[in-house]
């Protein structure tokens, strides 16, 4: 059963430009989902809009089938979905296992330390870790999380390719082992073999298949 779907969504940037032309997708608990097409696709817009960051011009965004414009965008995203940005939005004067602290009542440090910190560098100020360090503190705070949706936009793009595999890894067992379901916006192909399902938008269009 799906936890997330989108109905005939339509977005425009200027409100000419169709992005999203209409697309339709499930997404289930369990699952892992990579999103993939050329930059300016619109694959960050419907990461926003499965978030509750912005809205359709048209179409509905469902989580357990009620619609969530009904049900408050800021109720949606505060208790469904955990992001992971590009651009890390981490509380720059505290340090990973603070960030971390903020979302989840879990002990920080064995999630940190699964993502490959040692527990000097998760006491450090997150604006003395490198880009790569930062990224993680970012998925490990989606991780720690409650909400049962992942959302990320190239959680791998800053890591050096062995560290993306496992990342890409842990992702998965969040969505396999947690039942968490869990989306991500990418440029890897490789990441995308692994995803249970790929999507590929196309001149505002979605195209689904297996992650094979």
């Amino acid at each position: 059963m799906s936890i997330m779907e989108i109905e005939g969504v339509r977005y425009s940037y200027d409100g000419r430009r169709n992005v999203l032309k209409g697309v339709s997708a499930k997404f289930e608990a369990g699952k892992m989902y990579a999103v993939l097409g050329p930059s300016g696709c619109g694959k960050t817009t419907l990461l926003s809009l499965l978030g509750g960051l912005d809205s359709p011009a048209s179409g509905r965004i469902l989580y357990q089938g009620e619609d969530i414009a009904k049900t408050g965008l800021a109720e949606h995203r505060r208790s469904h979905v955990a992001f992971i940005f590009q651009s890390y939005n981490l509380i720059d004067y505290l340090t990973p296992m603070e960030n971390v602290a903020l979302t989840s009542k879990l002990p920080p440090l064995p999630i940190l330390e699964r993502l490959g910190f040692t527990p000097e560098e998760a006491k450090r100020n997150v604006l003395k870790l490198s880009g790569g360090q930062q990224q993680r503190v970012a998925i490990a705070r989606a991780l720690a999380s409650d909400a049962q949706v992942i959302l990320a936009d190239e959680p791998t793009g800053n890591l050096d390719e062995d560290t993306a595999a496992g990342i890409t890894g842990i992702l998965k067992e969040c969505a396999h082992k947690s039942g968490k379901c869990v989306v991500i916006v990418t440029h890897s192909n490789e990441l995308a073999k692994s995803a249970d399902a790929a999507m590929r938008l196309r001149k505002g269009e979605l195209q689904i298949s297996d992650g094979r």
